[in-house]
């Protein structure tokens, strides 16, 4: 191909990336955006292998490597609840070089639960969401309700006596307890597991009532019998699980879902910033992968980078109010 003519191609595929973002680019900024990535790109998944966190990562690797036609390299740095690896992001290179996979509910959670944070998100890092994840309330079978109405009667006639598990203290999991238990006058004690597999066990026997976890951790059980489902936690039905009622029909503005995302530092030139949004956007949205994540309970939502900074001032905002009130603590 003639290369004046490969330079206007690649020129405009840029310019078109940072229009789906709204982001215009300058000649100069189409050049910083034509010479990236100048190398293997790493994603950086804040937690152990075989999470959600590491199939998006996976998932995301082959696509992107495609796309981009550099070796895109997952690599895990688990600690502190996901905060070590997003830390590590914050902090790398502003290159584009570095990204990682961002549990945005923890983000917001994190800091109104602790005065050590070591990075500012809306200060330090740039996003973008990808998918959510809706999050479930199953009850033991032995339980005398099966909605989310009979569970708030037996629990305001029964104070003190319902419990409900999950994957650990700080989650979006424990905070979605906390604000029904706030908003709805019962009293469930938080019992929080190190992962939520021993807490499967536990609430299938009846040892404790109650278990909020992902929804599509939570369907097999439910579709095997041993646990029934009493809402989603969210302001909208699953389409995984359409049978299932909504916390946020009842409950106006009740919305646990978990969403996940993927960041690099703020410092990195916004043409480069815009390129990585609009090209994992394009990514999560094909038909390739779409499917895939929806086969897992996951939802595609994509956004552009205001988008992520938005909805990051609102669980900041959502959150600390929470843990105020409830008397949140991370035991």
């Amino acid at each position: 191909m003639n290369p004046r003519r490969r330079q206007l191609i690649l020129q405009a595929g840029t310019a078109a990336a940072a229009a789906a973002c709204g982001v215009p680019l300058t000649a100069q900024a189409q050049g910083a955006a034509l010479n990236w990535p100048r190398g293997p790109v790493r994603i950086i998944v804040p937690n152990v292998p075989g999470g959600a966190l590491d199939i998006l990562a996976r998932l995301l690797e082959a696509d992107l490597s495609k796309m981009w036609r550099v070796p895109v390299i997952v690599e895990f740095k688990p600690g502190a609840g996901t905060i070590t690896g997003t830390d590590f992001v914050a902090k790398s290179a502003p290159d584009g070089q570095t990204l990682g996979i961002l549990a945005i509910g923890v983000l917001g959670i994190q800091p109104a639960l602790r005065k050590d944070m070591p990075f500012d998100t809306l200060r330090d890092l740039s996003g973008t969401m990808l998918v959510v994840g809706n999050i479930l309330m199953t009850a033991t079978n032995g339980m005398p309700f099966n909605d989310l109405a009979g569970l708030i009667a037996y629990g305001r006639a029964n104070k003190g006596k319902l419990s409900y598990a999950t994957a650990g203290a700080g989650s979006s999991m424990h905070l979605a307890g906390e604000q029904l238990n706030l908003l709805t006058s019962i009293d469930m004690m938080h019992i929080p597991y190190k992962g939520a597999g021993g807490a499967y066990p536990d609430v299938i026997d009846g040892r404790v009532q109650l278990l909020i976890d992902p929804l599509f951790s939570s369907m097999p059980h439910v579709n095997a019998g041993k646990l029934k489902p009493i809402a989603v936690m969210g302001l909208k039905r699953d389409p995984a699980a359409p049978n299932i009622p909504a916390a946020g029909e009842s409950i106006p503005d009740f919305d646990f879902a978990s969403n996940l995302g993927i960041g690099l530092p703020r410092a990195t030139p916004p043409e480069i910033i815009a390129k990585i949004n609009a090209d994992v956007n394009r990514v999560i949205r094909s038909e390739a992968l779409a499917p895939r994540l929806r086969d897992m309970g996951l939802i595609v939502t994509g956004s552009t980078p205001e988008q992520f900074d938005a909805h990051m001032r609102r669980s900041l905002k959502t959150f600390s109010d929470i843990v105020r009130q409830a008397k949140v603590t991370m035991n």
